[in-house]
């Protein structure tokens, strides 16, 4: 089994099929540009916590500074300006809005998320808001954490302050970023906030975490007053089996209800995969009306895609039972991740056909690569460059088979904290040198400026 080269597979020509409100956006998450963590009544978050736990994060990174984009946003948004973008998805830091998890509304903190849209706004620049990436009070932590119904009703709490706040002006919401991550990687791997390693305690907390998303867009509805349009943001990959053995093809559908139904069919009224219930042998604690909740009604349907899971059969490792293995000839990114665009596209084209959300949004895609600034100062990524047209062709070959696809965010505007990697992995259309925060547009945030030109252009002529 070999991968294509990321420039191969469908043309850049088939970006005609966009219509003409195809919405072009970039993203970020607080902890991972904002800094500032102990600025204007912030408290700690769990990822404040967990970033100075001795070697949990490469070379004992932190976020306390990242981007500095809590004192550079005006910056911020004039490079979104030069890339030509037409929306901005970012997320409101918990711990910097209600900084206890609970109780008091911090205003000093409020006051920067208000700042913030009304230049984006002023600036022609749509925001996207999402209310949960990964960066819990670590006051909530303190009295359980995800693992606790009540921290899914405190949630909703806070997405009705917040929609209050800025729902007359903002109106595209997300309730969670990746909830895959916070539970599996977060409790169940260890490898994120809070570092848990417990099966039971990260069922708890998915269960809760689409509870809590349930009750946030049902907050958020109550509290906006400009029309709001509400979504949830899944991370998804398709999971291939490593061979035609019938254990590796289990193994392939069992990695496929982890990754994939797990997150998607209670959100869409099917409740919980019976498979994996079965698999994980941990109880939800399910109370009556909690499934209807999960499943209000979605606007639209945040789909996160970076690479395919190919897998094979390991009984005696940790659930899914599935190990991921190196497909032979792949080309990677810095993360060690294959470069498989076609993912992209199947992923996007079975969400449309399994479960028919109203639109479709991709709201991260993108790549690390080491990168080197030359001596004219320019910064050359072509492999990044090669990523975004490759995947920006998926996408139009998904809306030509069907998929309601209405946006692509790239993520991300800014090199920043890539989380358990620290400051090494770099992601941005933007470098960062965070010696100096000096922002140098790189070669691929030129191509991506070119590409929404292109595309705008075309629909005015179209017009």
């Amino acid at each position: 089994m070999t991968a294509p080269h990321p420039a191969e597979g469908h043309s850049m020509d088939e970006l005609t099929a966009f219509g003409p409100d195809f919405v072009w956006g970039t993203a970020t998450s607080a902890y991972q540009v904002e800094g500032a963590v102990d600025e204007d009544g912030r408290l700690p978050s769990i990822w404040d916590t967990f970033a100075r736990t001795p070697g949990a994060v490469d070379n004992g990174h932190t976020g306390e500074t990242a981007c500095d984009h809590y004192h550079r946003w005006s910056e911020d948004i004039g490079l979104m300006r030069r890339l030509g973008t037409d929306a901005y998805r970012f997320s409101v830091a918990w711990p910097r809005v209600v900084p206890k998890g609970e109780g008091q509304v911090n205003a000093p903190g409020l006051a920067f998320y208000d700042r913030l849209v009304d230049a984006l706004l002023d600036a022609g620049i749509t925001p996207h808001v999402t209310l949960y990436h990964w960066d819990l009070p670590q006051a909530s932590q303190d009295r359980g954490g995800w693992q606790e119904r009540e921290t899914a009703e405190r949630f909703a709490e806070y997405a009705f302050a917040v929609a209050r706040a800025l729902g007359d002006r903002v109106t595209d919401w997300a309730t969670l970023n990746e909830p895959l991550c916070s539970a599996w990687i977060g409790h169940l791997e260890g490898r994120m906030a809070p570092g848990l390693t417990d099966l039971t305690a990260a069922v708890r907390a998915s269960y809760h975490l689409h509870l809590g998303h349930g009750l946030a867009t049902q907050a958020v509805r109550a509290a906006a007053t400009a029309p709001p349009s509400v979504g949830i943001v899944n991370n998804l990959s398709p999971c291939e089996a490593a061979s035609d053995r019938e254990e590796d093809i289990a193994a392939a559908h069992r990695a496929d209800g982890h990754t994939n139904r797990w997150w998607l069919d209670p959100i869409h009224g099917r409740g919980y995969p019976q498979d994996m219930l079965e698999l994980y042998g941990v109880d939800l604690p399910v109370r009556p009306g909690d499934l209807d909740v999960i499943a209000t009604a979605l606007d639209w349907l945040g789909l996160n895609y970076y690479f395919r899971n190919v897998v094979e059969n390991d009984p005696d490792g940790p659930v899914p039972h599935a190990r991921s293995i190196d497909v032979p000839g792949a080309h990677r990114t810095a993360m060690g991740w294959e470069v498989h665009a076609a993912g992209l596209e199947e992923m996007l084209v079975r969400v449309a056909r399994e479960y028919r959300p109203e639109r479709i949004l991709v709201t991260e895609n993108g790549s690390a690569y080491p990168d080197t600034v030359g001596p004219d100062g320019r910064i050359h990524d072509p492999e990044r460059t090669a990523y975004l047209e490759a995947h920006l062709a998926a996408c139009a070959a998904a809306v030509e088979r069907g998929a309601p696809l209405a946006g692509y965010f790239a993520w991300s505007l800014l090199d920043n904290f890539e989380w358990a990697y620290g400051y090494d992995k770099r992601f941005g259309l933007v470098h960062v040198d965070y010696a100096t925060q000096k922002r140098t547009i790189k070669g691929s945030g030129h191509r991506y400026a070119e590409i929404v030109r292109a595309h705008r252009s075309r629909a005015e002529r179209a017009a």
